[in-house]
Order: C-alpha cells, then sequence, then structure tokens
C-alpha cells in the first residue's frame, strides 16, 4: 500500500482518468492521500503580453476548482494544479512531494508515439517511484 499517489489528470479527461482514480483508491494505505494533478503548458511571453494581467493564476484557479468539484468531497484526495512541461513536471512533482505512487491513464500507442513519445512513457522512465498505467 502507498502513502501518496499521484493521478495525473490532463485537461481533455480521458476515459480512463476514472478508472486511475479507482486504482489509486485501491493502492491507498489506510491514512494515505491521493493528489490530482494537472500540468497547464506555460503561456509563452509573446503570447501572454497580449493577455490581462494575471490570466495565468486566473486560468490555474478556474481549473482547480473543476478539478475539485469533479473528485467530489472525498477527505483523502487533494487537486493541484501546476504549470509547466507535462511529463517533466510531473516526475518533479513527484519527487518534490514524496510521492510513492503514480497512476497514469494513457492511450493505446499509435504509430505517432514510437517517434515522439507521450507523457506516460516519459513518466515510466524517470519517475522517482513506482507508477502504474492503466489502458
Amino acid at each position: 500500500m502507498y502513502k501518496h499517489v499521484l493521478v495525473p489528470i490532463a485537461m481533455d479527461h480521458s476515459p480512463q482518468t476514472g478508472e486511475a482514480l479507482e486504482l489509486a483508491r485501491r493502492l491507498l494505505a489506510q491514512g494515505g492521500r491521493i493528489t490530482a494533478l494537472t500540468v497547464l503548458e506555460a503561456i509563452p511571453p509573446y503570447v501572454a503580453q497580449y493577455l490581462p494581467e494575471g490570466q495565468e493564476q486566473h486560468n490555474r484557479q478556474t481549473i482547480k476548482t473543476q478539478l475539485q468539484s469533479e473528485l467530489g468531497d472525498a477527505p483523502d484526495t487533494h487537486a493541484d494544479v501546476v504549470v509547466g512541461h507535462a511529463g517533466r513536471t510531473i516526475v518533479e512533482y513527484a519527487d518534490e512531494h514524496d510521492v510513492d505512487c503514480i497512476v497514469i491513464a494513457s492511450h493505446r500507442p499509435g504509430l505517432q508515439d514510437y517517434f515522439l513519445g507521450s507523457t506516460a512513457a516519459r513518466v515510466v522512465r524517470h519517475a522517482p517511484c513506482a507508477v502504474l498505467v492503466v489502458r
């Protein structure tokens, strides 16, 4: 059983997201916690200059509120939204927050994944802890 399980959730919420959260709950030790994490890509500076002041913070808060409402009132689950490159940021978050298991949803790989890679593949290769991939 794991004390801190991280469940990365993409903004488009793949069909496996619910399955990943359910699996995380089954893997959670008594008194453990689940973090549902969404990673937003940074707004490039050449775009940010045309946006209202604080737009990125507003986007983060809006997405966090939506994520929290989708998670419901589960006392062992909380939401977090960070900015960065998805694969790298998930691995860094796990390392910095003492995560001992990551449960990540993934699509079936297509030809493009063999050339470009995917977020789940990067997490599996570089995570400092156990990783379970839900397909």
